[in-house]
């Protein structure tokens, strides 16, 4: 990437101050810059660097004030963040310009394709299968039969998508992820043995989802199970049978839900939280690291934790008793002495 500053401000909406024509050819943390990076400041904690950071071009925010003097160019944006983001995005796709099919991928004489796809070494590709435009299919993806994958979506190496499930537009499906096996679903008989019940449903991914690496999401016994449109699921996630994510959800990794269970949209969940099945979680709430939810959430926009989970405000007391417990037990015990004394006969006589 080589880019003048005047046309990066240009890409993310932002002004330049200071030298305009600074060609930049790489990114860089603002603690390690180097000439010819450029870098951003979003959290004032890293401040200091601006005033030492050899970076040539750094994007702040509007309203930044330098409390020294600064020899790098600034790009002022209203939101630092979200402008390296886009920044981001656009050096990705510049570096992701894979198209055409590899003679060493299997792919069937029904599959439909668009244009611009690129399907990888080793990938397999069923029967009856839609692939549609700029769809980035890496080595060593497994695409059952009758699946549909929506334009621009990119499916990294490993992936494994199971028959009759759909993936919409410009979602990402990082490596080893696994759509479409069957939900954990077997009824108890007589003894020990159990009656696997099959799974005959399938997996919907609407639009603009993300979903992190070795997640597993199950198919539906009947029907979906749902991800909903703007999604995003960090790696080593659990998703069981015929669960419904609310849209722009997002949910950290090692979280695991299980079957029937819906959450509801822009919920905030921690990572190693675990969900009971069958229960309803309601919109925007958010919900803490290792936290317990046995049951419905009903109230939009709480906070929770603990295990079981509790409203943010009871775990806290909760907390602060508890990190005093130690102390609570040796009152009561130096109380019991003190009663005990208290208790002891006197001349001969009980008191």
């Amino acid at each position: 990437m080589e880019l003048k500053a005047r046309e990066i401000a240009a890409m993310i909406g932002g002004s330049v101050e200071g030298d305009s024509e600074l060609m930049i050819s790489k990114l860089a943390k603002i603690e390690s810059g180097e000439p010819n990076s450029l870098s951003f400041l979003a959290n004032p904690k890293y401040e200091p660097y601006i005033y030492t950071t050899t970076a040539s071009v750094i994007i702040v925010s509007n309203d930044f004030k330098p409390e020294q003097p600064i020899t790098c160019t600034l790009i002022r944006v209203e939101d630092p963040y979200i402008a390296i983001a886009r920044l981001l995005d656009i050096y990705n796709q510049m570096n992701k310009p894979k198209t055409g099919i590899s003679s060493l991928a299997f792919v069937s004489g029904s599959v439909k394709t668009g244009e611009d796809v690129y399907i990888g070494e080793f990938s397999y590709i069923g029967e009856n299968v839609t692939i549609a435009d700029r769809v980035k299919i890496y080595p060593q993806v497994y695409i059952g039969d009758n699946v549909e994958i929506g334009e621009g979506t990119t499916l990294y190496p490993g992936v494994k998508i199971y028959h009759d499930c759909k993936i919409g537009t410009s979602c990402t499906i990082h490596a080893g992820v696994v759509l479409g096996a069957d939900g954990f679903g077997f009824a108890p008989q007589d003894g020990s043995n159990y009656l696997k019940i099959a799974q005959i449903g399938n997996v919907v991914i609407e639009d603009n989802v993300e979903i992190g690496a070795n997640t597993t999401i199950d198919r539906a016994t009947m029907g979906s199970t749902t991800i909903r449109k703007g999604v995003k699921l960090d790696n080593l996630i659990q998703v069981g049978h015929n669960v419904e994510i609310g849209e722009n959800t997002v949910i950290a990794a090692q979280v695991g839900i299980a079957g029937s269970t819906q959450i509801g949209r822009n919920c905030m969940i921690g990572g190693q939280a675990g969900f009971a099945g069958h229960i309803v979680v309601a919109d925007d709430v958010k919900i803490g690291a290792q936290a317990g939810i046995p049951g419905n959430i009903k109230q939009p926009g709480s906070t929770l934790l603990g295990a079981p989970a509790i409203e943010i405000g009871r775990f806290r007391r909760s907390i602060a008793v508890f990190n005093n417990l130690d102390k609570l037990v040796q009152r009561v015990s130096e109380l019991e002495k003190q009663l005990a004394r208290f208790n002891e006969p006197k001349d001969g006589k009980e008191v």
